[in-house]
């Protein structure tokens, strides 16, 4: 089906195609030199000191996980059985990494305005058995990481972050991604910046970021420097050296095209972001007061991936009835996320706990549903769904 406001499009024009064509007259397909300086590129601009790039979000948090798992830093690696905190509602692959290295998760309820933790029940939730935090910032919100560091101070708890949704989004100037010990960011095709498939982790310890150095390509030192914090010096020899392993890990390396397109789109992402908080205003000043839908409260300043509509208790209708008026209209609709992942039958082979009732997941589970925000003008999107009839 073609919608005339689809969820996402692509910001591509002749200057992605020249990064891809520089890549094919190289005749070097594999990760090189193109990720290398994309990710110095990105680190950078984030305000990170290392950044890593693999071949999606989800493989970022894999990396992320594994990292914690393999330090062998006391303030920082996480144990099987560890208790990890994490939001109710959020992609799959925040969840999957933590069940898949053995921890417990603890599911704590979102905010029913800025869809981020309810932070009075994340303040309830933590306890001394609480050793890490994940912090998801949804929909390009940032949550309040102010509140969040006064939970968690002097307890000993690690936090990071995936950012996959929120790439630019900042609190008090700060990026989100780069609040927790290590945060992910995509490049997923729907995403804020797009290499088709791709996603990185950013951070400033540098022990965690040679260990995904190492993770991320086969657990071998091919690709550590010669003096790393995992291995100490390394060989001058290339034959010895090259296949030697030290980690058990993955191949979740990204292609040079990801890289080239990578810093085609990250010389752009200023004005995308732009022109999403110029969409971000218009959409407010057509619906914060709406009858039918209640929407996403900003926290800092949003990227504004997309935009929540969750159907008001007083209302009288159902999202069913709500996503047919606005399919007809034209829109495509999607859920919030996953709605509250703790219902799903994968959780079978999670070692789980559920802090409180998670009402305003289930909320959003039952009535939420969001529409697609874009980098170029959408005014005609906003008047249409102004004048949507349920």
């Amino acid at each position: 089906m073609t919608f005339t406001y689809p969820l996402a499009t692509s910001s591509w024009d002749q200057d992605e195609q020249d990064a891809l064509q520089r890549v094919i007259t190289s005749d070097r397909f594999s990760m090189g030199a193109e990720v290398a300086t994309f990710e110095t590129q990105f680190a950078a601009h984030f305000g990170a000191s290392y950044a890593v790039m693999v071949n999606s979000g989800s493989s970022a948090n894999l990396l992320m996980v594994a990292a914690l798992c393999f330090s062998e830093n006391p303030d920082l690696k996480l144990n099987a059985g560890d208790e990890i905190i994490v939001p109710a509602v959020s992609w799959s692959t925040t969840y999957f990494p933590l069940q898949q290295y053995g921890l417990k998760l603890k599911f704590v309820d979102i905010d029913a305005d800025t869809l981020n933790y309810d932070l009075d029940a994340l303040a309830e939730a933590v306890t001394d058995k609480t050793r890490a935090l994940m912090v998801v910032n949804l929909l390009g919100n940032p949550n309040d990481f102010d509140r969040i560091n006064q939970i968690i101070a002097g307890r000993g708890i690690v936090m990071i972050e995936d950012n996959c949704e929120s790439m630019g989004a900042t609190l008090n100037g700060k990026q989100a991604g780069t609040f927790g010990v290590m945060g992910t960011y995509s490049s997923f095709f729907s995403h804020h910046i797009s290499t088709m498939e791709g996603g990185l982790v950013v951070t400033d310890d540098e022990a965690l970021y040679h260990i995904m150095l190492s993770l991320r390509a086969h657990g071998w030192t091919r690709n550590l420097p010669k003096e790393n914090t995992l291995t100490g010096i390394k060989s001058d020899d290339p034959f010895e050296e090259s296949f030697k392993f030290v980690l058990p890990g993955y191949n979740l390396r990204p292609l040079e095209m990801s890289g080239a397109l990578g810093q085609a789109q990250l010389l752009k992402l200023p004005a995308l972001i732009a022109g999403r908080r110029d969409n971000a205003a218009l959409f407010l000043s057509k619906m914060s007061d709406h009858p039918v839908f209640s929407i996403q409260k900003e926290t800092g300043k949003s990227s504004w991936f997309g935009f929540s509509l969750v159907v008001r208790e007083t209302a009288g209708i159902s999202r069913k009835q709500a996503i047919a008026a606005l399919t007809h209209a034209g829109f495509e609709c999607r859920p919030i996320v996953t709605g509250n992942f703790a219902k799903n039958e994968v959780l079978k082979y999670f070692n789980y706990e559920v802090h409180g009732e998670l009402r305003n997941a289930n909320h959003i589970d039952q009535f939420g549903l969001f529409i697609g925000n874009h980098h170029y003008p959408m005014p005609d999107a906003f008047e249409a769904l102004a004048e949507v009839k349920f």
